[in-house]
Formats: C-alpha cells, structure tokens, sequence
C-alpha cells in the first residue's frame, strides 16, 4: 500500500476552491502509484471556517461538492478528506468535524473528532459534538486488510507529561491501542506557534510507542487570517524515528509505503521526497511570516502593499517579509519625515529600499504639522503640547498611509512589535493602522534577534530560496544597533518611557504567556517591585487599544486577538 500526504493550502469555505485542490492532489497521486490519500482537518472547507459553519446554504453545498469530487475521483483511489458531518434534530451544536472517505462514485463518513478545543484560538465547542467512540478503518490493499486509526488533530494531544496539560475528556489513543492498528492516520489544521513543530513530533513519537505502530501526520499549510499553518506534515515510527518530513510553509505531496506489522519496512517509493530536516527556529519564524503576509493579501484579494518606512527595526523587518512574500515591486514604502527624524534614519531608509529594490517616495509632514497647530490652537488654547503634539504625528502619518492604500488599492502593513501593543507604546488610529499587523506577536527583543539572523550567514539559504538577495546585510548594521526611538520629539529613545527590552519583555511574557501575577513574580525575588506593577499597570490599561488593532500574524502560545480575551473595564491588577 503506497499512501500520499497531501499538505494543502484551503481557502476558508471555498468548498468548490478547495475540492479543485483535493482533486488535483489526488490525480497526482494516483499517478504516482498512491492506494490512498491522507489531506488535512477539514481540507473541504479550510480551517477555521468558525461561523460560516452556520451557514445551511454552506451545508447543502458540501454534499453537491462531494458528489461532485467522487464522480472525478481516479479509479482505485481512496481519499481521506476533512469535512462537517450535520447531526440530525434541533441538537446544538448540530455539526460533528469528521473525516469522510472518498472513493469513485460515493463517499462515507468513517471519523468523528473526539477532542474539542475551546482554548487559545480555538472555539470548536461552538459548532460541534465530540464523537463518541475509537474510528479504525479497515482498507483492502493487494489482498491484505490495513488496519487505520484515525483521529482527529486534538485527538493526538494526549500526552500530558509531554505537554504539560491536556483537555478533559477521552484518550482516543489509549481506546484505538486494544484495537491493534497498523497505521495511526492523524488528519491536523494545527497553527504555527514557536517550538510547536518539535512538540508535533513528541506527540506523535509518544502515540505511536503506545501503539506500536508509524503514525502518519498530515497538517494544513497557509495563512488564514491571523492563523499561519506551517505544515510540516510527518511519519514517525514508534522508536522515534521520523521515516518521512515534508517541508515547512509550503504546499507538498509525498508518498510512503508502511510495512505491515512484524515485517522489515519497505523500500521507500521512488517518487518520494528524501526526509526533510525541520528548518532552524528563526528560519521556521521567517518563513511563517512571510507566508503569512502573501496568503493574507493573496485571499483578501490584494496584489500590493503598503508602509512606512522609518528608519528603524520594527519597519525594516515588515519591508523584508513583505518583499520576501510578494515580491519587491509589489511593496511600495512611504517615508514621512518629520523635523525630528534624524538624517541617519532618512538614510537608513533609503539604504534599505536600495538594497531590496522596494519603491519609495518621501512626503513630509513639517507643513501638515503645522497646519494641525494652528486648526487646534482656538480649541486648545495654544498649540498641541508634549503627547498630544507626538500623537498628532502618528496619525498624519496614519492618515497618509491609509490615503495611499484607498487611492492604489494596496493592503496597508502596520510595523508595530508585541512589545508596544502590550504596555499601549502606539498610537490609535495613527501607526496602529493597517490592515494586518505583521509582527504584532514578536517581543522587541525577537525582533532583534530575527533580524541579527537575517543579516548572518545562516540565513542565506532561505534568502535564496525566498528571492531575498543572498549576498551582504539585508537589514544593516546601522537600522541593527541603533536605540529604538519614535522620533517624536528631540532625542527621543523608547527607554524615556519604558524599561530596556531586555527587563520587559521577560515580564511581559509572564504575564501574557504564563497568565502570572505581579505578586507571583515579586515573591519569586528576581525582579523589581515597583517595575513589575508598572509593566502590569501598563499591560492592562492598553486593553482598549488593541481590541482596536489590525489582526496580527500569530506565531507564540498566546497573541493578541482571539487568543487573548480580557475585559477593557477591569479592576487594575485584575
């Protein structure tokens, strides 16, 4: 039996979209030799199609669309595909997320997931049921039965010890153990999230040494609003050993053929992909970026982009990952000066757009500044002072973008950090504007330390590969090492307003990552009082201010946005 992981890239509730790409996967399959083809966690409709499940239009499309795909289906060829399964009655939820197996001219249910998440992003007990017992396929190939497993993307995340918690409720491992498979199938739509990749793999070593048998891991690949999924779809035997690896960020098919139990693995098919080692950590984080970027604007429908560009870290790492993802004649960056830019960042800027080859032009804003003056001075008394005055800035230049985006048609990028979005260092409705906020869910400091790898050699390859040039710096000494400063005023550094990165961002990741307290983090003795209520104070008075904020690419355990749902009106250290 040869199977094939088709990792593909859904459009959310593109039914007709995504049975073109299942068809097409599987076609290519056949013709390689595949008996059976194993593709992602709902790969008819994308994942997540959250409210679109509701649709019942949606629904009666699924079951023409199926007809549709097994009619075409090539002859002697399974496929495993991720659907909804609608549950008779006025139940709610009325939906099961199930896998169906399609052959020519019929189809089937033959899964139902057992495990729900309704943590972090994920809000499955909305829309479906658990299914209620262990799902084991048995398929006849060349005269011998295979017994399947199958689950369902949560249903693998059993292993508590491995991951430290798990959800309540069945262990579809433990039930699927007494049932001797041959094959654990896993059908994912797992988003990225720094170090998740070799997680996976501990998941699936554990499962499979409790089975005694490979498993097969097949994730979605793509950008889906502020969800990037990585792929990096594998096969793992139950000594650990991964027997196949396909690629991370990109759309991939490959085949392999299991041995059936108590016998020597077979020869690999000629037509796989040799096992592809799991790129290094910031090449993983670039990559996820990047893809990121281009399928957010590919299935909103935009072409090109647009930012500003300052001179400084934050803004040169978006132009990189937004050139790295469509292309640098598709990015066109605004540089906006005003009489507070130092001649050191204009040329930084400039230098950066040479060196990837972006489009600039600079407008600046001394005379819209000074027009805001003297509009504001019979209603303020006076002319805008201190944050007033900074503030104003921002939103000229927010203004100026998002006027630049409406007249092309271009899909405005903010270039705020994490680090800002969680003390409220960012202006509402100035440089918080945008569309998609790129590197909302990176701290300062990965900021630096992405941008330290991209100017190495270690990155080159992934360079190459991205259409980067591969020779010389990309982002440069200069942007590099300077202090972070907004430039709002004369000699301006982010440190006369918050402590060095290097002391917030631990705190910051206690606080939003790990859930902890001010007190937790004071009794332990290794930070300052006083700075950590402040980080905190800080932290929770920002809240309104992202809950107006562009949707972010989420790459950590928790982003802001769906992942992160706290009140606006609380308690100040609540």
């Amino acid at each position: 039996m040869r199977l094939a992981l088709a990792q593909i890239n859904p459009l959310v509730g593109d039914l007709r979209g995504n049975s073109a790409q299942l068809l097409e996967h599987s076609q290519r399959a056949a013709a390689a030799g595949a008996d059976l083809v194993i593709t992602p966690e709902l790969s008819l409709w994308g994942y997540p199609p959250r409210d679109l499940l509701l649709r019942p239009s949606l629904l009666q499309e699924q079951g023409r669309v199926l007809e549709a795909l097994a009619a075409e289906l090539p002859p002697e060829l399974g496929l495993l595909l991720g659907l909804v399964d609608p549950i008779a009655g006025r139940e709610l939820p009325g939906l099961y997320n199930a896998v169906a197996l399609v052959q020519r001219g019929s189809w089937r249910i033959v899964a139902r997931k057992r495990l729900l998440p309704s943590y972090d992003v994920f809000d499955e007990r909305r829309y479906f049921q658990p299914g209620d017992h262990a799902c084991l396929l048995e398929w006849r190939e060349a005269g011998r039965v295979w017994r399947l497993g199958l689950t369902i993307c949560e249903d693998l995340w059993v292993e508590e010890r491995v991951q430290g918690h798990r959800l309540a409720g069945a262990d579809p491992i433990a039930e699927l153990a007494c049932q001797r498979p041959d094959l654990l199938l896993n059908l994912s739509a797992s988003p990225f999230a720094q170090g998740k990749l070799e997680l996976r793999l501990q998941l699936a070593a554990a499962a499979a040494a409790r089975l005694g048998c490979p498993v097969v891991y097949v994730n979605q690949v793509g950008g889906n609003d502020e969800l990037v999924f990585d792929g990096g779809s594998f096969v793992i035997d139950p000594q650990a050993r991964v027997l196949r690896q396909l690629p991370c960020a990109q759309v991939a098919l490959d085949l392999w053929e299991p041995a059936p139990r108590g016998t020597a693995p077979a020869t690999p098919a000629s037509t796989a992909l040799p096992p592809q080692p799991l790129p290094a950590p910031m090449e993983q984080l670039f990559r996820v970026l990047v893809l990121g970027v281009h399928d957010y604007a590919r299935k909103c429908g935009f072409q090109q982009v647009v930012l500003g560009l300052s001179g400084g870290i934050d803004s040169a790492l978006v132009a990189v990952i937004a050139a790295a993802a469509l292309g640098p004649g598709q990015v066109q960056a605004l540089l906006m000066p005003s009489p507070y830019s130092s001649a050191g960042s204009r040329l930084d800027a400039i230098a950066l757009t040479d060196r990837l080859g972006l489009p600039h032009q600079t407008v600046a804003i001394e005379t819209l500044m000074g027009a805001f003056d003297h509009s504001l001075e019979s209603v303020l008394g006076g002319a805008p002072q201190g944050l007033t005055a900074e503030n104003l800035q921002s939103r000229i230049r927010g203004t100026l973008l998002m006027a630049v985006a409406n007249q092309q048609g271009r899909l405005l990028l903010s270039t705020g950090n994490k680090s800002e979005l969680a003390v409220g260092y960012c202006t509402l409705y100035g440089d918080m504007n945008g569309g998609l906020s790129v590197i909302g869910d990176l701290y300062k400091t990965t900021v630096f330390r992405l941008c330290h790898w991209l100017d190495s050699e270690a990155a080159a390859d992934c360079r190459q590969a991205l259409g980067l040039p591969v020779s010389g710096e990309l982002i440069g000494a200069a942007i590099r090492t300077k202090p972070p400063s907004a430039e709002l005023r004369p000699d301006q550094l982010d440190t006369d307003s918050l402590p060095d990165y290097d002391k917030l961002d631990p705190l910051l990741r206690a606080y939003i990552e790990e859930l902890r307290s001010p007190e937790e983090l004071i009794g332990e003795g290794h930070v300052d009082g006083e700075l950590a209520r402040r980080v905190y104070r800080l932290l929770r008075t920002a809240e309104f201010k992202r809950r107006q904020a562009a949707p972010l690419l989420k790459v950590s355990g928790r982003a802001f946005g769906g992942g992160w749902r706290m009140p606006i009106a609380a308690g100040p250290l609540t």
